[in-house]
């Protein structure tokens, strides 16, 4: 195993310094919570080593969401990144054959990729409006195929899978005998009908997801792998003892009191969602240097400059950064054209994401020849 620093996580908002950042577009998830504000009680939590599976209320409230999906289905993690690790190292070896939905996460490639794996990409375009089809995918899987990877609402493009698809997908990988990683980290924002937990469809399937996205709350680090087939389980559980034995007690407590409310969450989460993405798309309506694919789900974006706008993509990202110290999450960040960017509008507060965008207007002005 070989690893290096990704760009989107070497040029991160965090690692640059947020004191630095007057307007931060480049975030994937909601607004971060404050500690004050979740109305917690930790007293008389004994610091001793979890569950390794992790806490087993936790565990009950995340199962309740899919119908055929019981506590021993779910395996808390540190964060979806550990889940995507352990996804990664416990299914595949160096030669296999990953078939993956690309552009993606970062970490959905590179962690494969660093282990030798033979990298299949399946692209998304925006000229087919980013749209999953099903069949041409097939026609991707060869015998050597052992997994395949994609993310439902779409990171960057917000674009999402049918119901109808999803359950194609799941049956074409059952008839292949291989394994469906599902990372549906943001199923719970989307903007049309919510899939269902896609592991609760199959043992085949294996689903990820976390509280830092949909949430706001990355600072606990709790995110979870979901999945029926109990030896493979296992492996799992195996992979987590020896990276990092159990959760923090202390995180699974905050996770597990927040989530005892959730319907109250998510329903002023969706509002602020709903707020903002209006907000974006009357933006993108009054755009004539850029054009995007609008969303349908999550709370991100990926518009992209114009090929004939007569923009120069250096000098807008060097002007927005410097003169304006707006971030957005350039292209590169998902081995995709400088000339897209990927905008987070579910982070920002009303005033930052209207101040941003007009950044981003005022900028493209700038840049151009």
């Amino acid at each position: 195993m070989h690893y290096r620093r990704m760009p989107i996580e070497v040029e991160s908002p965090e690692q640059f310094g947020y004191d630095n950042i007057a307007c931060n577009l480049a975030e994937s998830s909601v607004t971060d919570g404050l500690l004050d504000d979740l109305d917690l009680d930790l007293k008389g939590l004994v610091l001793a080593y979890g569950d390794h599976f992790g806490k087993p209320e936790l565990r009950q409230i995340i199962a309740a969401d899919g119908d055929s999906l019981r506590p021993d289905d779910v395996l808390l993690t540190v964060g979806a990144a550990a889940a995507l690790f352990i996804v990664s190292t416990s299914l595949l070896n160096a030669g296999d054959r990953l078939l993956v939905v690309f552009p993606n996460y970062a970490t959905n490639i590179e962690t494969p990729r660093q282990m030798g794996c033979e990298m299949d990409y399946f692209r998304l375009t925006f000229e087919q409006g980013y749209r999953l089809d099903v069949d041409a995918l097939a026609e991707r899987i060869t015998p050597a195929t052992r997994l395949v990877s994609l993310t439902c609402p779409h990171n960057p493009t917000g674009s999402m899978i049918a119901r109808r698809d999803l359950e194609r997908l799941v049956a074409l990988v059952e008839a292949r005998g291989i394994r469906l990683l599902f990372d549906e980290t943001y199923r719970e924002m989307s903007f049309a009908e919510e899939l269902p937990p896609a592991a609760s469809l199959s043992p085949n399937v294996i689903s990820v997801s976390s509280l830092s996205k949909t949430y706001g709350l990355p600072g606990i680090r709790m995110g979870w792998i979901l999945c029926r087939d109990p030896n493979l389980m296992q492996t799992f559980l195996a992979a987590k003892e020896q990276i990092f034995i159990s959760n923090s007690v202390v995180d699974e407590k905050i996770a597990y009191q927040y989530l005892r409310r959730k319907a109250e969450h998510l329903g002023r989460i969706r509002a602020h969602i709903r707020q903002n993405f209006d907000i974006i798309r009357q933006w993108m309506s009054e755009q004539s240097d850029m054009e995007w694919v609008e969303p349908q789900g999550g709370c991100v974006c990926f518009p992209r400059i114009r090929p004939d706008s007569g923009v120069d993509v250096e000098r807008f990202y060097t002007i927005l950064n410097t003169v304006y110290k707006t971030w957005t999450g350039p292209g590169h960040w998902f081995e995709s054209d400088r000339r897209h960017m990927r905008i987070g509008y579910g982070w920002p507060k009303r005033e930052e994401l209207e101040a941003g965008l007009r950044h981003i207007s005022e900028a493209l002005l700038a840049a151009k020849d």
